[in-house]
Formats: C-alpha cells, sequence, structure tokens
C-alpha cells in the first residue's frame, strides 16, 4: 500500500494487492494479481476503490500528473469527480 494523496478533502492511496513480497515459485494456475486505488473523500466520510479498467484509467492520470504537476485543484477537481462515486462509508476497524 502506498499513499499517493493526502489534503484536508481527499486521500488515495494505491493498494497492491495479492503483490507477493518476496519472489516466489510461479503457481501451477496461474493468479491474476489485482491492485487498485482507494480513494477517499473525506467531506462525505466515504470512499472508492479502483480496480480493473477503472484502476488502469486512473494510472495513466496518476503518470500524468508526475510528468506534468498539476496544481492541487486541479487535482482535486479530478478526485471530485471519482468521488461522485464513493457510496462506502468508511469505517474504522
Amino acid at each position: 500500500m502506498q499513499m499517493l494523496y493526502d489534503s484536508e478533502s481527499f486521500v488515495v492511496v494505491q493498494i497492491h494487492a495479492n503483490a507477493p513480497q518476496e519472489p516466489v515459485p510461479l503457481p501451477a494456475v496461474p493468479q491474476l494479481v489485482r491492485h487498485g486505488f482507494e480513494i477517499v473523500d473525506k467531506r462525505s466520510g466515504k470512499e472508492v476503490y479502483l480496480d480493473g479498467s477503472w484502476a488502469e484509467l486512473f494510472q495513466e492520470r496518476v503518470i500524468a500528473w508526475q510528468k506534468n504537476m498539476p496544481t492541487q485543484e486541479e487535482i482535486e477537481d479530478t478526485l471530485e469527480g471519482y468521488a461522485e462515486l464513493a457510496h462506502t462509508p468508511i469505517a474504522l476497524h
């Protein structure tokens, strides 16, 4: 898990689920390594998890941000669009 962004309004975490911590032999049956991004809207107390094609599109956005260094307002505007998908309330464990 890697924190990518943290502001007063949003948190973005990249999650490397099922990624081995150490090199391991390949399994007899191939397994799809799943990863994604969790976007937390601190204002609403809700989060959305992006995986699959959504995660791939968001990854492209993150790469573009790394190259172009957008303003915080530009990042927040983009995250606002993803936050509209958030329906899962945040629960503390």
